[in-house]
């Protein structure tokens, strides 16, 4: 894939329809602040804001990153160190940049039906000032706002009401994971908790790909992101999405969302549904991920009522349709293993990999296989090619245990 030359902030005043394509994970936490303050309590302690920043931008090649702890107070001053250092800056059309990174300000927040059940959203906002508003509204409606993930005893719609009026979006996160995900754990129909018209997008989550919810006619209209929900930073870009911009920034990534002005998803490349650690229902009588059509409510193997419901069936359940649709302005979904999960490429062959091309992404998207070879042999520039082209031997994954790749385990960060 050739790479749009990138242009800046001077020639797109008098050129503003000069579009590039950019790489975006928008779902990443934190997991300690630098003065050691939990706030994703099972993310790494190495995950900081400007650990994130870096990573992103000098390891995976990502040129936007959402960071969705971003409402919690101990975060914020982290935030504004970067800033007062001038390490950082804030980026016109909203976001703070990191070198060739721009990060967005975002939050996970739980909601909660009587009789439905729990599920998070995703929101955005453009400014650092925004957001520490946002947190004071919230801090009127939540039990601990400098954590994670936190729920808040408001309903959905209200949330939403208040999101769009101070200016944000929001995109319910990973929809059909049994953990919190919309129409995993919550609700069939998403217009039974949500206001449809204020949702800005769909996040599709690990053990799901644009087929599959191609299945539920209520989509149809959304754009789909797929993202690392990353706890470490190993993870980050584990998903992400490749989209058309002219800066990357939140002003700009609002229009890709709303696929104005030529501006939108351009492709979503993720693990093989297969490889995700819900995507088959799993029993706990008997330990098994159940990885065939089966009907009933006991395990075909032992008769245990005891499971958690995979993505798969979970949406073939609540399916309107027998074949998914795919829009026109849908984009393709790649199927694609990270690097750290090839067998064989470890620490040393990957760090002679990124001093010869630079990125992750770059290994991925631009290098040929026999450059790659050159560097790490014949063996492993096939496997990474193989990764790279979504063909690598699957096992399914099920009640939160992740699929296999050729024997090897997947990481569960």
């Amino acid at each position: 894939m050739s790479r749009p030359e990138r242009v800046s902030h001077q020639e797109l005043a008098y050129e503003s329809d000069i579009l590039s394509e950019y790489f975006a994970d928008l779902h990443i936490h934190i997991g300690r602040t630098n003065d050691g303050h939990a706030v994703k309590i099972s993310g790494s302690s190495n995950l900081t804001f400007a650990n994130i920043a870096k990573e992103a931008s000098e390891r995976k090649g990502i040129e936007l990153v959402g960071i969705i702890d971003c409402h919690s107070p101990v975060v914020q001053k982290d935030i504004i160190d970067c800033l007062e250092s001038g390490e950082m800056n804030e980026v016109q059309g909203g976001g703070i940049a990191y070198r060739g990174t721009t990060i967005l300000l975002g939050s996970e927040i739980e909601i909660y039906e009587q009789g439905k059940g729990a599920a998070h959203l995703l929101v955005y906002f453009a400014d650092l000032p925004t957001m520490q508003a946002f947190t004071a509204w919230m801090s009127g409606h939540m039990k601990n706002v400098n954590l994670s993930s936190q729920r808040i005893y408001v309903s959905g719609r209200e949330l939403q009401a208040k999101v769009y009026d101070m200016g944000g979006i929001m995109i319910p996160a990973h929809v059909f994971t049994p953990h919190k995900g919309l129409y995993g754990s919550m609700t069939p129909r998403m217009e039974q908790v949500l206001d449809p018209g204020l949702v800005s997008g769909i996040e599709l989550g690990l053990s799901s790909d644009s087929e599959m919810a191609g299945l539920i006619s209520e989509l149809d209209p959304y754009t789909f992101v797929t993202n690392s929900d990353a706890h470490s930073l190993g993870k980050i870009a584990r998903e992400y999405n490749r989209i058309r911009l002219a800066e990357p920034n939140f002003a700009e990534f609002r229009k890709a969302l709303e696929r104005a002005d030529g501006r939108c998803v351009t492709g979503n490349y993720g693990l093989n549904p297969r490889l995700g650690k819900y995507h088959r229902t799993y029993c706990h009588g008997c330990s098994r991920v159940l990885d065939i059509e089966h009907g009933g409510a006991g395990c075909p193997f032992c008769g245990s009522t005891k499971r958690v419901q995979g993505v798969l069936d979970r949406i073939l359940d609540i399916a309107d349709r027998k074949e998914p649709y795919m829009p026109a302005f849908r984009p393709a979904y790649h199927y694609q293993v990270p690097l750290e999960f090839i067998p064989g490429l470890g620490k040393a062959k990957m760090k002679q990999l990124l001093e010869r091309f630079g990125t992750e992404m770059s290994i991925l998207h631009h290098a040929a296989e026999a450059e790659i070879a050159e560097v790490v042999g014949t063996d492993l520039a096939r496997m990474i090619v193989m990764a790279r082209n979504g063909t690598l031997k699957l096992t399914s994954g099920g009640g939160g245990t992740y699929g296999k790749v050729e024997g090897a385990s997947v990481s569960k960060t």
